[in-house]
């Protein structure tokens, strides 16, 4: 019995003349995910893209489990291909799901007609074969609102296609297919569930990481990065860019005000951030910020750090609370390597009483009090670079 797994768009279903672009992506995304797995033969037709093996012994739960977290996708299944016959779809309907029909006690069958040239009709579909299942399973009963089992049979252009379960899939857009821009990624709770939003409306991730030796530690440096591979489950391939930051937070200590250190500090990571990203094609950067979550995150300060931006800043936590985030981050499983506890850059030369509401011309003045631009390139010069791929 051959068995496949179908794919059903999103929001890609709303696009106009370049859909086939979004379709493209995702076949793209698709096979690089299931690259180690085996071979597949994948194909597009009706809003839905087929996943066919080609390898006898693929694991179609690994498959299945994959493919879930590709964005672009609204959901999918496992399903068994049947002839474009009634007496085909019967025969296979009760082997392919008989483990399943046999411990429920409830189900439905819904039918879809796509090639109106098949001679029964959607609800003949349903009838005929919903007889035929309760008279096969005697411990089903019949319940349309709310069933245990729904059992699902597609007639499609080539083939009809029956299956049991819709699997929610990742949503969004296809990786990709919205440009490409920067992640400013800490070891904290905020910035990974910042790259996974973006990744999802077809943003391409890269991430850039700022450490201060000796006041960060390899451990940090390690947390990060282990937290840009989990992203790669989600986002793919990832350009990493490490930079030094210690000469740069000393400057700001030695020269500048304290209660504006942390503003001036973000101004300066965001400067560094911009140079990289015209190196790495970033259209934007990416920040975890949210609003009034600490003293650098309330609006005012949030308007200093942009005036130095060139390019779109995009915080897509901004309006939600810590609950919110933490939930985020446990569903992408980065929660418990952020709770670490390695300090980042950030926490360096932290202020005791912070300016909450600052005024950009006292940020610039106190900026401007040093030279910066002679660290900033240096720091620029010394990034690393590394590709985090999806590894599984």
């Amino acid at each position: 019995m051959k068995e496949i797994i179908l794919v059903k768009y999103g929001e890609m279903v709303l696009k106009g003349l370049n859909k086939r672009t979004f379709e493209d992506m995702l076949t793209k995304n698709i096979k690089r995910r299931l690259k180690s797995i085996g071979h597949f033969q994948l194909s597009s037709a009706q809003s839905t893209t087929y996943i066919t093996p080609l390898d006898e012994d693929i694991d179609l739960g690994e498959v299945t489990e994959r493919v879930g977290k590709i964005f672009g996708i609204a959901a999918l299944c496992r399903a068994c291909v049947c002839e474009k016959d009634f007496e085909d779809i019967k025969i296979k309907s009760i082997e392919y799901l008989y483990d399943i029909l046999s411990c429920a006690k409830t189900f439905k069958v819904n039918a879809k007609r796509s090639d109106k040239a098949f001679p029964m009709k959607s609800p003949e579909i349903c009838a005929e074969l919903g007889g035929i299942l309760l008279e096969k399973f005697p411990n089903l009963t019949v319940d349309v609102k709310n069933p245990e089992v729904t059992v699902t049979v597609e007639v499609r252009d080539t083939n009809a296609y029956v299956h049991a379960e819709n699997i929610k899939g990742a949503g969004g857009l296809p990786v990709g297919s919205s440009g490409k821009a920067m992640l400013l990624l800490s070891g904290g709770i905020d910035s990974p569930v910042a790259g996974y939003m973006m990744a999802k409306r077809g943003v391409h991730i890269a991430a850039i990481h700022y450490v201060s030796p000796p006041y960060t530690s390899d451990r940090a440096l390690l947390k990060v990065e282990t937290l840009c591979q989990k992203l790669t489950d989600y986002c793919g391939s990832i350009a990493f860019f490490c930079v030094p930051f210690t000469e740069i937070q000393e400057a700001i200590k030695d020269n500048c005000p304290e209660e504006y250190f942390t503003i001036i500090m973000r101004r300066l990571m965001m400067e560094i951030a911009q140079r990289i990203s015209e190196k790495d094609n970033c259209l934007a950067l990416i920040t975890g910020e949210s609003v009034g979550q600490v003293a650098s995150q309330t609006m005012a300060a949030m308007a200093c750090t942009d005036a130095v931006c060139r390019i779109p800043v995009f915080r897509p936590c901004v309006g939600m609370d810590k609950t919110e985030i933490i939930e985020t981050a446990r569903k992408i499983d980065t929660f418990e390597t952020s709770i670490e506890p390695y300090e980042d850059c950030c926490t360096v030369f932290t202020p005791r009483h912070p300016k909450v509401k600052p005024k950009l011309a006292d940020i610039e003045k106190a900026q401007n009090s040093f030279d910066f631009e002679p660290l900033i390139q240096k720091a620029v010069e010394g990034t690393q670079m590394k590709v985090f791929e999806y590894q599984r």
